[in-house]
């Protein structure tokens, strides 16, 4: 397939261009900055510029494409208000990428968290919650979903709390780099809360398959480790950057505090039995001993 992608750049993204390269896939990637465009094209995939806010330049992506795998998404976490300019940035694209293939039984391929579901390990069968910091976000993909009815075959990759290459990335490489800011490696509450996880690079494959099998309206976890405990996180974050390791306020984390407090274990059985997924690369504990100090 020709695969129209946008967010090909970031830590995800990168790996899913050279994924898609890789097993004989082309790629039209949404550029917006002249260094994102350098960096596709030394991957080796065409560039389309414009920025997730420019609607036409992602109709006009998708209608060159045989399919679409989004990835973009804002990355500042810093407030509740960017954090919903960023969920209603994102809405907008989407609607826009499913107007373009509407009709045209093409994949679309987004982007969501896995769910949590109180007292148990949540799965592929489970809704996403609709309320809370990001629950535009969840409300966006399930009209995606939707779209299935319209002649698009539109799927959703739940993505877990932490994806991650080398140490960095997800809510793990956030507790470092705030780690690195304050001098202490911090989680909130008791620090028992688990959170699952998965290698970037076995995270593209599952979009991959994604694009490739999945029927229309579906929804699919990508989830290597069902929920690692994060103060056994922080733990592995403190030693490997010598600094100590404790419990602080759920209120230091921002708008994204109630998030790294609840407890989100999730699982990922429907997905390898229906697609054939098997992560192979290392887990979030191993590839956080990557972490220099």
């Amino acid at each position: 397939m020709h695969v129209f992608v946008t967010g090909g750049t970031g830590l995800i993204g990168s790996a899913v261009v050279a994924e898609l390269l890789g097993n004989g896939h082309t790629v039209l990637a949404l550029a917006r900055s002249d260094a994102s465009a350098l960096a596709v094209e030394a991957a080796g995939a065409e560039t389309l510029r414009g920025g997730l806010a420019d609607l036409d330049s992602l109709r006009a992506g998708a209608a060159r494409a045989d399919g679409v795998i989004h990835l973009a998404f804002g990355n500042d976490f810093s407030s509740a208000g960017a954090v919903a300019q960023a969920v209603a940035e994102e809405s907008a694209a989407l609607a826009a990428l499913g107007e373009e293939l509407t009709g045209s039984d093409r994949p679309l391929v987004t982007v969501s968290g896995t769910p949590y579901v109180p007292g148990r390990v949540s799965t592929e069968a489970d809704p996403l919650p609709t309320e809370g910091p990001v629950g535009g976000r969840a409300r966006a993909v399930t009209a995606v979903l939707g779209l299935a009815s319209q002649g698009v075959r539109s799927t959703a990759v739940r993505m877990p709390r932490t994806v991650h290459n080398q140490g960095k990335g997800g809510f793990a490489g956030l507790l470092t780099d705030m780690a690195r800011r304050t001098r202490v490696s911090g989680y909130p509450g008791d620090g028992a809360q688990r959170w699952p996880a998965v290698h970037a690079l076995d995270a593209a494959v599952l979009f991959r398959l994604a694009l490739e099998l999945a029927p229309a309206g579906t929804s699919w976890h990508a989830v290597a480790d069902e929920g690692d405990a994060v103060r056994d996180i922080a733990a592995v974050i403190g030693r490997r950057l010598e600094l100590p390791v404790e419990a602080v306020p759920q209120e230091t984390f921002g708008p994204l505090g109630p998030i790294f407090a609840t407890d989100q274990p999730s699982s990922s059985t429907h997905t390898r039995k229906a697609l054939g997924w098997e992560p192979t690369h290392p887990s979030l504990l191993e590839d956080l001993e990557n972490i220099q100090p």
